[in-house]
């Protein structure tokens, strides 16, 4: 609603238009009615009219004096001014002041609906137009910000940006950039993440480097450009902080590259600069600082050629000796590490190893293997590529050192056998048992030691006098030398004899007579 105040002396008329004009309809209120000027500017001061109608011919402060202390001070009131025939031309004056509208008096209730109207409508559109301007402003503050990440981002990662984008860049925002000294931060999240991280890091990272030139997310990386001002122990020091303040609250590590210093005007090159020291992540390892010091220009030495001979390792995957894999392992990252190839040339090593690997398993673990080839191509961290690989050789040593054992056994328990059929034979040797076997006695007897514990002479001579015990058992009435005879002794029946008592602490004679 829109505040009226009517101003007239003569009350036939105030009061005639007070009460003939529908004011709500015409989406107006009348806030009150004055005599004259001066009782009409108390009014103002106090209620704030968005329209005055009134008198020209008053006493005291008459209407067009009104106008013009209202002009110098109110300037959103509009006046309809009352005025007789022969006060018109007067009235005219009032038009420096912004009156447009005059009537007549006596008006007609048409005539003043009419007038009134089209001021409010006037007030309206110019309400609307002030919104309009006023929302312009709001949105557009609200979008520069996002507007001068947006191009400087853009400057800085889109290579077919240069001079030519960076005046027009300087004039659209009204700052000047060129002759700044400036430092880039590229951050990195490990592990997995959701997007919304991205912008916990970027937030955290524009409170701790106050006001940065620019601080955006760039596709999996959080970009922060800061002038060159801080000493490098609080650069350090902020870094940490950022990273601190990330680890605290979700539990991840932060790998950051750090530019080196240069105009604002270079922060392609710079931002190109740090990309390629987060690769060097793959030696430094996942939450490192990396730095133009940490890496190596491919043009600054000669890198000897990786001399390391696989058949050392793969030979002992086949024993099953896991011990010695894993420290011919190690000895292989190690070198790798301080070699520090070009990456692709390093992981292009490590598949090669990976593929030696894994074809001493069977088809259906080798297919298994081959299936996580692409993760472990896509490793992060030489760190993380080692742990994979050493997992790797593990699993496939162990089950090579159970294949053996399984062997072993199976051979052991031939070897008992044979020993079980044959015991009475006085010519069963090792041997003659390798013989059958088609093996060699010197192994046999190794792993025969190493599944029993005990020697294969050993095992055959305890057994004889186990069998021995056992005819003793079922009929006391036999010889000594018929017991040497059926248990693979033969004629010899003191050597018998002395291994009964060795075994038993008796002699054959003496362990009958034993109750």
């Amino acid at each position: 609603m829109y505040k009226v105040l009517l101003v007239d002396d003569e009350f036939m008329i105030s009061d005639g238009i007070s009460s003939v004009v529908n004011w709500s309809r015409l989406g107006t209120e009348l806030i009150g009615i004055a005599q004259d000027g001066l009782e009409a500017l108390a009014s103002i001061e106090r209620q704030r009219p968005d329209i005055i109608i009134s008198d020209i011919r008053m006493p005291g402060m008459d209407g067009l004096q009104l106008v013009e202390a209202v002009a110098e001070k109110y300037q959103h009131i509009s006046f309809i001014m009352l005025t007789g025939f022969t006060e018109f031309e007067y009235a005219k004056t009032a038009m420096q002041y912004g009156v447009k509208h005059y009537l007549l008096k006596p008006c007609s209730e048409e005539h003043l609906v009419q007038a009134i109207s089209e001021l409010v409508s006037e007030k309206r559109e110019l309400t609307d137009q002030e919104r309009f301007v006023q929302s312009i402003q709001y949105n557009l503050e609200r979008v520069l910000p996002h507007a001068k990440e947006y191009f400087l981002k853009e400057l800085v990662t889109n290579r077919t940006y240069g001079v030519k984008e960076w005046k027009y860049f300087e004039e659209l925002f009204d700052v000047q950039f060129q002759d700044q000294r400036v430092r880039l931060l590229l951050v990195e999240i490990e592990g997995d993440h959701e997007y919304l991280h991205l912008f916990a890091v970027k937030n955290i990272a524009e409170d701790i480097f106050h006001n940065p030139i620019l601080s955006a997310t760039v596709g999996r990386h959080v970009l922060l450009i800061m002038e060159d001002k801080l000493s490098e122990t609080q650069l350090f020091h902020n870094i940490d902080e950022i990273r601190a303040t990330f680890t605290r609250y979700y539990h991840d590590d932060l790998t950051i590259a750090l530019s080196e210093p240069g105009d604002l005007s270079q922060a392609r090159h710079l931002y190109m600069q740090t990309l390629v020291y987060l690769n060097y992540r793959f030696y430094l390892g996942e939450g490192s600082l990396i730095m133009e010091r940490d890496i190596y220009s491919p043009g600054e030495r000669i890198l000897p050629e990786f001399e390391y001979d696989p058949e050392r390792m793969v030979t002992a995957i086949k024993a099953g000796h896991w011990q010695e894999v894993g420290s011919e392992l190690n000895r292989m990252f190690q070198l790798l590490a301080s070699l520090r190839y070009d990456i692709s040339q390093t992981k292009s090593y490590l598949i090669q190893m990976f593929m030696e690997m894994i074809r001493l398993s069977g088809s259906a673990e080798m297919k298994r293997y081959m299936d996580q080839l692409p993760g472990m191509i896509e490793s992060s961290t030489l760190h993380s590529f080692q742990q994979f690989l050493l997992a790797v050789a593990k699993e496939i040593t162990l089950r090579r050192y159970d294949q053996h054992r399984s062997r072993q056994s199976q051979m052991v328990g031939s070897v008992k056998q044979l020993v079980e059929k044959r015991y009475k034979d006085e010519t069963l040797t090792l041997q003659s048992i390798a013989g059958e076997i088609y093996m060699n006695p010197d192994y046999i007897g190794k792993m025969f030691k190493k599944e029993t514990g005990e020697k294969f002479t050993n095992y055959v001579l305890s057994y004889r006098i186990r069998k021995a015990l056992e005819l003793l058992e079922q009929d006391g009435n036999y010889t000594v030398s018929s017991l040497a005879e059926q248990t693979g002794f033969g004629a010899n029946w003191p050597y018998f004899s002395k291994m009964f008592k060795k075994y038993t602490g008796f002699s054959p004679s003496e362990y009958k007579k034993v109750p």
